[in-house]
């Protein structure tokens, strides 16, 4: 293959994806490398401040309504209109970009369907490069699949809108590299899916949709605004074609919301309210200092505590002020079609966090499983009716402080052993199944990906350094998480028995994360290493990603479920 100057791949030994000729062409290349060369300098000075930032947070510092940008929130402007297609937002179903779960969420009857080349997708350099094939497949409607069993997949005349979620721009592309440096990842999924598909989606009376994950603030915005103006001038695509939905996860960008939809207000198409990785960004960035409170068991941090509903509340008034769509977050409760009672658990709360929402005032919801869609659609249109949205409703009466959004105070909240060992097991099981290349699994019959895993390392790590003592008395300390880990590693290898597992290097990985002095930004920085690598930790052989297992299959032991890949396409 010939590649444009300064260009180089590294795939992993022996991996070549098989689509590799016609994903990476040089003019493909070329237009990622152009991005990097373009916006990378900038990139890392904004990923340098963001650790300015959480210096000043650990020593102290309060996170406030920056007075510096009164005249965007006070300002009378709106964003953009809607396109057609993105009108209607009742109910987005998520999933990674793997071929069948592709086709299963297009033909889910949701409104749209968010592939996601990030949480709920393990970065191998094959995942990467067939998940973008598959999004030029899915865009040209010939995306297939033939299963060995006679079973075939196609897509329906109606298909949900497609979205595209790349990754954050705290990572690196290793395998491709612009001028000997990895280039940013973020810059890597967008420029291969734009320079692909853009045109082609114009001209199919749609357009290059995306959710910009884990922005921090107005100056990671603009960036991405000014990316998506060059990229629509180098390709001729009119300006403005572009449409991008902010996942507001962290909490900083929940004291800049009316100012990332200023600088995106081209381009805008709503927030929605990134919930798992939001309280994962409250303990990093808030929950780390001395004196901050200790949030309890994850179970508990619900949305109706009070910094999450101040923030929920605040993202729904922020978007109707300026005509943009505010969307709920993911319930990540799962129906398992062998288990009634799972189900009707699922449904049920399912259901209730959909008319809270409803309630509240967004305009539509995520969902993760295809069997909810109908549950959350049902929500919406009976408050909706006809409406596509609920844009009018302004929510004058949202008052929200910023004492609000930083008080991470959880009344009558308690750490329990159960909530101590339900952390380590899923801590262990996810990070296990994401180094084999699984980014969503199924795990005590909630869908985790790596935002839920974020919250229970994170949890980990703040009750050991903290020293916090269990409602039962215990006290959770490094040989307290030590023990804890043990037993759960040997249950997990002990059902494993005979079956490749990289549960070692999971524990291993895990143990860095919770015992370390310093907080580790993300899991995903020192996992990403780990992918390419052979395994390692507690000596078990290299592991291969196991086969697909049915999805309807009851896990069994309630505390300790076989790990399924995820189900909810």
């Amino acid at each position: 293959m010939s590649l444009p100057p300064g260009v180089t791949l590294h795939p992993p030994a022996g991996d070549a994806p098989p689509s590799s000729a016609r994903v990476l062409t040089p003019a493909a290349l070329a237009f990622v490398a152009d991005l990097q060369r373009t916006f990378g300098e900038r990139r890392e000075a904004l990923l340098a401040a963001r650790r300015v930032r959480a210096d000043r947070l650990a020593a102290g510092e309060a996170p406030a309504f920056a007075p510096a940008t009164d005249e965007a929130r006070s300002g009378d402007w709106r964003g953009a209109a809607a396109p057609a297609d993105l009108t209607r937002r009742r109910v987005e179903i998520t999933g990674p970009v793997e071929r069948k779960m592709m086709i299963n969420a297009l033909n889910s009857g949701a409104d749209c369907f968010m592939a996601d080349l990030e949480d709920a997708n393990s970065p191998t350099w094959a995942n990467v490069v067939e998940g973008q094939a598959n999004l030029m497949d899915a865009v040209r409607r010939t995306i297939a699949l033939e299963q060995p069993a006679g079973k075939s997949y196609r897509l329906n005349d109606v298909t949900a809108t497609l979205l595209v979620r790349p990754r954050g721009w705290h990572l690196e592309e290793s395998h491709l590299r612009v001028d000997g440096a990895p280039a940013s990842a973020s810059l890597v999924d967008f420029g291969l899916h734009f320079f692909h598909n853009a045109a082609e989606l114009v001209a199919r009376g749609s357009g290059p949709y995306f959710y910009l994950p884990k922005l921090e603030g107005r100056q990671e915005a603009r960036l991405w605004n000014d990316v998506f103006v060059h990229a629509q001038r180098a390709l001729g695509i009119p300006a403005g074609t572009v449409r991008a939905t902010v996942l507001v996860e962290t909490v900083l960008a929940a004291f800049e919301m009316e100012e990332i939809l200023y600088e995106l207000r081209d381009h805008a198409a709503g927030l929605n309210a990134g919930r798992w990785d939001y309280i994962f960004s409250a303990i990093k960035k808030l929950g780390t200092r001395d004196g901050a409170p200790v949030l309890p068991d994850r179970a508990q941090v619900t949305m109706t505590v009070p910094f999450m509903r101040a923030y929920t509340e605040l993202l729904v008034k922020t978007c109707h002020a300026r005509g943009a769509h505010a969307i709920g977050g993911m319930a990540a409760f799962i129906p398992n079609r062998r288990d009634p009672e799972v189900t009707e658990r699922a449904v049920a709360a399912v259901r209730a966090d959909k008319l809270r929402e409803a309630g509240d005032g967004f305009d539509g919801t995520w969902v993760a499983h295809p069997d909810l869609v109908p549950v959350a659609a049902a929500v919406f249109a009976e408050a909706l009716g006809d409406r596509p949205h609920q844009k009018e409703r302004r929510r004058d009466d949202v008052a929200t402080t910023a004492e609000q959004l930083a008080g991470l105070a959880v009344p009558g909240g308690a750490v329990t052993d159960a909530g101590v060992r339900v952390n380590v097991d899923v801590a262990l099981q996810y990070l296990e199944a994401w180094l084999r290349g699984a980014g969503a699994v199924a795990i005590h019959n909630l869908m985790e990906d790596a935002a839920t895993a974020e919250i229970s390392r994170a949890q980990l790590w703040q009750w050991v350094h903290r020293g916090v003592t269990t409602r039962e008395g215990t006290r959770v300390d490094a040989e307290e998480y030590r023990r804890v880990r043990a037993e759960v590693l040997a249950a997990l290898e002990a059902e494993r028995a005979g079956t490749p597992h990289r549960l070692g290097d999971a524990a291993a990985l895990l143990d860095r994360l919770v015992l370390a002095d310093e907080f580790a930004e993300f899991l995903t920085l020192g996992a990403y290493a780990m992918l390419d690598a052979p395994a390692g930790g507690i000596g078990e052989e290299r592991a291969v990603p196991m086969g697909s297992p049915d999805p309807e299959k009851p896990h069994g032991d309630p505390l300790r479920p076989h790990v399924t890949e995820r189900t909810s396409a």
